[in-house]
């Protein structure tokens, strides 16, 4: 069995702050590990894992028991980026950074780029920027099984692909195939951005390009990542409230990329499957995004973005189950993954692209230390002493040169000359002696007469007044600035809920950016739940 998963992890050292810091040096290694046992799959896709190059540290990027795969953004700092673990017993024989091809720049890539001259150069480099998409491609074999079924548990009587009315034996088994895995990490369309939303499409489009052209050059293929599109009004909490849910022109795009469920005649029979509802066609709530600002995920108030889309051979033939790991948490994502019953034939050795030949992790990067060795070589021993010679010669000519120009003492000694240590604790004839004329002062003169009793009580009691002179004067001082700073406000309270509001702030640019406004602090949900969410809604006074 191969078990894939993919995760968008919205950044992969999130479970590492505060903690790497405290813990050995090899504690981010035990952490990653100890994620992917939990995900326990042959290979796992991570997405949005905002690390570049220059942050990426060893052992973040190497894991033992793996081989891992990065792509970068190149525009931004702290954004974007995917990764792939591959377990040792699943080391691809390609990996490649990007869907363009101008990435490709060594061998071992996956190649078979499609027709892209719908595309400038300049819009294929924009596009593979953002470290949005990685390929690995593996080599794989079904045993000796039987037949593979892909129907849902709850409905075998149906058929959910185009054109298939009757089991079908598997036709490449104990054979060898290429299965290539795109990772992706598909842009978000902000309402307020459209020129994202024309990104996003040009993205897919490249995407589509590509996938079809790994088929026709006969591998096989899964896409899985973020998609950042909810399919079907099924995969979204509010799909009946949305304006033009079916227009979205993302929906459409994954209409054409997918085969239509059911055998309607006349249903469109695409090169890819979305294998979870292949396997669960009916299943409400299976969500795998909710929003962490309004605590979505405790009512399960989300949608589903996250996909594992298999070519329509390899699905009917191996695929065993699809499944949402919803009860692993970490992210404002869950992971999702698939199971077929193919198992996977390693490469002897690692693709170029692999973290572990990084110069910065493979050791051929040079170090400083490097330049401190002690030389061993004796041609480069004997340079070395012939250069030391050479320098302590220069060395004695420049200090007798030195000496030559120095100003010399006098025979019979200068008063200019360097001092004797003695000569400081004799008595200076620049000072004047003491007058034996002087009159010194009289002993009662030196001495302060007794203080009367009386003038030190008043002097106590002069003390004391001021003190609290000062002490009225500190509290007055306090009110007055407890008066004027009188402190955060208390939080409205709800009409919902009775119960106090969480404060916001607007980061949506137009007039109202920056103000902060109050609303219900329960999670959000679907409104015929009480313990949802009411709509209370109040700005905030300004200060």
């Amino acid at each position: 069995m191969l078990r894939v998963v993919s995760w968008n992890v919205n950044g992969i050292r999130s479970p590492l702050q505060g903690m790497i810091y405290e813990e050995p040096s090899n504690y981010a290694a035990m952490v990653v590990g100890r994620i992917l046992d939990k995900l326990d799959a042959d290979i796992v896709c991570f997405q949005e894992t905002k690390v570049t190059r220059d942050v990426l540290t060893e052992p973040l990027a190497i894991t033992e028991g793996y081989n891992s795969y990065f792509s970068f953004s190149r525009s931004r700092s702290g954004y974007s980026g995917v990764a792939t673990f591959c377990k040792d017993s699943a080391t691809p024989v390609a990996a490649e950074e990007g869907l363009s091809g101008l990435l490709a720049t060594q061998k071992g890539d996956v190649g078979c780029y499609g027709n892209m001259d719908e595309f400038t150069q300049e819009e294929l480099r924009a596009l593979d920027s953002e470290g949005r998409a990685l390929l690995t491609q593996h080599k794989i074999r079904q045993p000796l099984s039987g037949i593979h079924m892909v129907w849902g548990r709850e409905s075998l009587e149906m058929t959910f692909l185009a054109g298939v009315r009757s089991l079908l034996p598997s036709t490449w088994e104990g054979k060898e195939k290429i299965l290539t895995l795109i990772n992706v990490y598909c842009p978000h369309a902000d309402p307020g951005k459209p020129e994202r939303l024309a990104f996003k499409m040009r993205f897919y489009s490249l995407l589509k390009i590509r996938a079809e052209a790994l088929l026709a050059a006969g591998s096989h293929v899964i896409i899985l990542g973020d998609l950042n599109t909810a399919h079907r009004p099924i995969d979204h909490w509010d799909a009946v409230n949305l304006e033009c849910f079916e227009e979205d022109p993302g929906r459409k795009w994954m209409d054409g990329l997918l085969s239509s469920l059911g055998c309607q005649t006349g249903s469109h029979v695409g090169p890819f499957i979305d294998s979870y509802r292949c396997f669960q066609p009916k299943q409400e709530g299976a969500f795998t995004c909710w929003s962490a600002v309004s605590g979505a995920r405790h009512l399960n108030y989300g949608s589903r973005l996250d996909y594992v889309l298999g070519d329509r051979t390899l699905v009917i033939d191996t695929f065993q189950d699809s499944f949402l790991l919803p009860e692993v948490m970490g992210s404002d994502h869950c992971p999702v993954g698939a199971v077929l019953s193919v198992s996977s034939v390693p490469a002897k050795e690692c693709p170029p692209l692999c973290t572990r030949f990084l110069p910065e992790f493979a050791g051929t990067q040079l170090k400083i230390r490097r330049f401190l060795v002690r030389l061993k070589d004796p041609v480069f021993r004997h340079s070395a002493l012939k250069l030391n010679n050479k320098t302590q010669v220069q060395m004695h000519q420049n200090k007798a040169r030195v000496r030559s120009t120095r100003p010399r003492p006098s025979q019979a000694g200068s008063r200019r000359g360097q001092k004797n240590l003695t000569s400081y604790f004799q008595p200076s004839s620049s000072h004047p002696q003491a007058s034996p004329n002087l009159e010194l002062p009289s002993v009662g003169a030196l001495v302060t007469p007794k203080t009367s009793e009386k003038e030190v009580m008043a002097k106590v009691v002069e003390g004391q007044a001021s003190a609290s002179e000062a002490k009225d004067e500190k509290e007055i001082q306090t009110s007055f600035w407890k008066s004027v700073l009188g402190g955060p406000l208390s939080m409205p309270l709800c009409r919902g809920h009775r119960e106090p509001c969480v404060r916001r702030t607007v980061k949506k640019p137009g007039p109202n950016l920056g103000r902060h406004f109050y609303v219900c602090a329960r999670p959000q949900g679907p409104p015929t739940d009480p313990s949802s969410r009411c709509n209370f809604f109040l700005w905030s006074r300004p200060s």
